[in-house]
């Protein structure tokens, strides 16, 4: 959530810099109730002063009677008034609460204006596109081809947008998990971090998928009325691992990665993308989480996004680097990269990364601090976070990079021997 002093005496620039983001943030509401709740809480104060000194006349008045059963009767009264008052101010800054819950992040002064990808700014391109000399299949055409990519058993088990993979597809899917996790492991010195895929509504809020994309997700009602939801990205339980935390300076940065499937409704992308591996309701993720000082936060937006990038170069996979505009970022983000990878059969670029500062956004939800050294406080830390990658997408776009005109397709040349049982071709 955005820091509750700037919407008190700053609110016209927060909502100038939030219609950047295409939000419009409802001025007089929350004017009128910071009002409200300023002479609330000034009444409220100036009753518990008086509230306090009556107390003090009853207990001086104890010898008198009459004296005493008066000033008693005022105690009771005016316990009464304050009770109300404080139910009344505690109802508004419920209210005030909620109400900030919903407003989104305010985006850095460098990123793009606008509301759609066409304002995007193209920051870099890397690797080159593959020229073939036949005509070229999709990732679906060519996993059935092999028998290996089996959408039609999916949608008998679950319906649409799952899939059953086989034989080695499968053992592909698994090999591009292992290799992520190695490479942020080992050469990028992140954690890895094993989590729960179910957690529970309070974490969600925590890094601001709720209140405002509850649609999206998966709900779980137990019978005895519990409620969980899965996760729609590793970034969930792994960000909620600094909640309600006060962090020693000495050790930030935090840097941690999973391998996780997630679950996503999908609701407001119906029609899109439906076919293959690009849009499903679960997938598999290599996730990044950075937690850092504030001061460090913009240099390890580019580091997060560089280890991304790397697992792209390493596989050898075509792509481009893209500062999103402010109204295509996520509710949460300050600035966004995404990474977009190459699909020769739709000769476009799709999304396979999308790496986020979130600034102190997030850690102010979950209530995550450090100890600052220099100044003996406790200050937000910063968040970040970052796709390192989709591995059902890398997946697609291997398989659709890599084809051969006699129908092979041909693993990355880091994968063969360590993770693909020394295979070179998937035939």
């Amino acid at each position: 959530m955005l820091n509750p002093y700037f919407l008190r005496n700053e609110l016209n620039i927060i909502a100038k810099k939030l219609l950047k983001k295409g939000y419009i943030l409802d001025i007089s509401k929350i004017s009128s109730m910071e009002d409200k709740r300023k002479k609330l809480q000034i009444a409220t104060e100036d009753l518990q002063f008086k509230h306090n000194s009556l107390s003090n006349l009853v207990r001086e008045s104890k010898t008198k009677k009459n004296q005493h059963s008066i000033s008693k009767k005022k105690l009771i009264e005016s316990a009464k008034t304050l009770h109300d008052l404080k139910n009344q101010l505690n109802i508004l800054k419920e209210e005030i609460y909620n109400f900030s819950m919903c407003i989104p992040n305010i985006p850095a002064d460098d990123v793009p204006k606008g509301n759609s990808s066409i304002y995007n700014k193209e920051v870099k391109y890397w690797g080159k596109k593959r020229k073939y000399n036949f005509i070229v299949q999709d990732h679906i055409t060519i996993g059935k081809k092999f028998q290996e990519l089996d959408l039609e058993s999916s949608a008998k088990i679950s319906g649409s947008r799952f899939v059953v993979m086989h034989g080695k597809i499968a053992l592909l899917h698994r090999a591009l998990s292992q290799f992520m996790l190695d490479l942020h492991t080992l050469n990028h010195g992140y954690i890895e971090t094993y989590v729960p895929y179910l957690v529970k509504p309070k974490a969600l809020y925590g890094t601001g998928q709720l209140p405002k994309f509850s649609h999206d997700l998966f709900h779980i009602t137990m019978i005895d009325e519990k409620k969980y939801i899965l996760i729609p990205t590793g970034e969930v339980p792994l960000t909620n691992l600094v909640c309600n935390k006060i962090i020693n300076e000495n050790d930030l940065p935090i840097m941690l990665t999973a391998h996780t499937p997630c679950f996503r409704s999908e609701a407001s992308s119906y029609g899109r993308d439906s076919r293959g591996l690009i849009r499903l309701h679960q997938f598999d993720k290599v996730e990044l989480v950075q937690i850092v000082t504030p001061e460090k936060s913009e240099a390890a937006l580019e580091e997060l996004t560089n280890h991304a990038e790397k697992v792209l170069q390493l596989l050898d996979l075509p792509y481009r680097k893209v500062l999103l505009c402010a109204g295509e970022m996520g509710f949460s983000a300050v600035k966004t990269y995404d990474l977009e990878v190459w699909f020769p059969s739709q000769k476009k670029y799709r999304e396979i990364s999308s790496c986020s500062n979130m600034h102190d956004f997030q850690a102010r939800r979950m209530k995550a601090r450090y100890k600052k050294k220099s100044e003996q406080k406790n200050c937000f830390v910063h968040t970040l976070n970052g796709s390192g990658l989709a591995i059902g997408r890398t997946l697609a776009a291997i398989l659709e990079n890599y084809q051969h005109s006699d129908g092979r397709v041909e693993i990355p040349k880091i994968l063969q021997k360590k993770y693909m049982q020394g295979l070179e071709f998937i035939n």
